[in-house]
């Protein structure tokens, strides 16, 4: 059959993201012996105008669309961006009878609540690369397939989902060629990196992540010499900026020092990073593996550096964690990128300080930290319950699409801002969500590609602050 595919992503801040689940998706559907079309919206300048051509062109007999994000996540600043998605599925029912699929990390999150927004579609939840092939070997022959694992859809008003297929112990690493799906120059042009997943599922019980809907709770790990042969295989392509895009990379331990090693022993010509490292299990001997494989920037997510906070968040890991990390940090060359949240539960003016007194005083001028303040709130997950339970949220769980956010009722949003800003002032190597979003990152990046910086970009975020500082900005 002919499969046209849609990625509908459109966000390009802070920068683009490849699509890796809908590549994946892609090739598996051509290996199983379809014609496929990746229509890629990333760069798209007439959304419209690109779905029309390609379904007159193509005359697909499937259309599937991956939706990747619901919303920005971002407190001051929310951006809902599933508006648009009624519209193309209004769009692509005028011109065709083919069925509409729905696919993507959205879908994972709330199936139900996206189906309800676009009724004439079937969802799929869970591994598209494994169900997808079968649910089109289905329709071809025009059999039943609302049997298959990960299949949603809505008949007569009642939604009904089935459980996502288990993903087994596959250890392959997908690898799809990116230049046959993708406009290669315009995601270099805008510093983007390669995506690869080392693993997927999360053993952690963040109080407020989808993960465990989204890929499982349990680990299910690639090989290593799987994983060296991609990034070997995309550095040979002349894609050599890979990032490591696991919910966790170093978790479990043994695999990543496993994966590590295997990449050391081959002269892959690639620059690694990793923005997903928990300081539980971060030491020196990690690290050195990381600066042997070839990684050139890794990030730690601690969200806090208070016990009180990172306890009420479920994180798994305790401020002395934070500190040794830091101390690790500190005698390693490899640039890192700290992340934190401001606003979770048991957050409170002196957490807020303790937080802060640590970015200031263990992160390097050369490294970065991000800041964001306030949680979005999912169906589903224990934050949702804490929230109901201090009186904050009275939505009902089926009008929760649109983003909602937790914010510690012990602590006022608008002086975490002020604070957070201060020491912004004296550090500029602090990012908010502001920054994050700016309009200018674009040209930005367009710059620092004309350069020849190399990606991590956020290495030199004090230098480029301190330009736009300089010229008003």
């Amino acid at each position: 059959m002919k499969i046209l595919l849609i990625s509908t992503n459109q966000n390009k801040l802070p920068m683009p993201v490849m699509p890796i689940g809908a590549c994946i998706v892609a090739h598996a559907s051509e290996r199983a012996g379809h014609n496929v079309l990746l229509l890629d919206l990333m760069f798209s300048h007439d959304a419209r105008h690109d779905i029309e051509s390609a379904i007159t062109g193509f005359m697909p007999d499937v259309v599937a669309l991956s939706v990747r994000n619901i919303d920005n996540v971002d407190m001051r600043n929310p951006m809902f961006y599933l508006d648009e998605l009624p519209n193309i599925v209004k769009l692509v029912r005028t011109m065709t009878c083919a069925p509409i699929i729905l696919g993507g990390a959205a879908l994972g999150t709330m199936p139900e609540r996206i189906l309800r927004l676009v009724p004439d579609c079937i969802a799929l939840v869970g591994d598209g690369e494994r169900v997808f092939p079968q649910l089109l070997d289905r329709i071809s022959r025009q059999e039943r397939f609302t049997d298959l694992p990960g299949v949603a859809s809505i008949e007569n008003g009642v939604f009904s989902s089935n459980n996502p297929a288990d993903s087994g112990c596959s250890a392959n690493c997908p690898t799809p060629d990116y230049h046959r799906w993708l406009n290669i120059p315009a995601y270099r042009s805008q510093m983007a990196t390669v995506p690869i997943q080392t693993k997927t599922g999360c053993e952690f019980h963040c109080v407020y992540c989808t993960y465990p809907k989204i890929e499982g709770t349990s680990c299910r790990l690639k090989s290593p010499d799987s994983i060296v042969d991609s990034v070997a295989q995309l550095a040979a392509a002349g894609l050599r900026d890979i990032e490591f895009v696991d919910s966790v990379f170093n978790a479990p331990l043994e695999h990543a020092m496993e994966v590590c090693a295997a990449l050391a022993r081959v002269k892959h010509n690639a620059r690694l990073q990793c923005l997903e490292l928990n300081p539980r299990d971060f030491s020196d001997a990690l690290v050195t593996a990381m600066e042997r494989a070839g990684f050139v920037g890794m990030g730690i997510t601690l969200e806090s550096a208070s016990d009180a906070v990172l306890q009420g968040l479920r994180k798994g890991f305790t401020s002395r964690d934070v500190h040794h990390a830091a101390a690790v940090v500190g005698r390693h060359r490899i640039p890192c990128a700290w992340v934190f949240l401001f606003g979770g539960p048991g957050e409170t003016p002196e957490t807020v300080r303790e937080t802060l007194q640590f970015a200031e005083k263990h992160i390097r001028p050369k490294d970065v930290a991000f800041f964001n303040s306030g949680i979005r709130i999912y169906p589903g997950t224990e934050l949702e319950a804490i929230a109901r339970k201090q009186g904050l949220l009275t939505r009902p769980a089926d009008e929760m699409l649109a983003p909602v956010f937790y914010f510690s009722p012990e602590v006022d949003a608008a002086w975490v801002d002020q604070e957070l800003k201060r020491s912004m002032k004296k550090q500029l190597n602090f990012i908010n969500m502001a920054l994050l979003g700016h309009p200018l990152l674009p040209i930005i990046h367009r710059i620092c590609q004309k350069l020849g910086l190399q990606p991590p970009l956020w290495r030199h975020t004090a230098r480029i602050r301190r330009v736009l500082r300089l010229a008003g900005v």
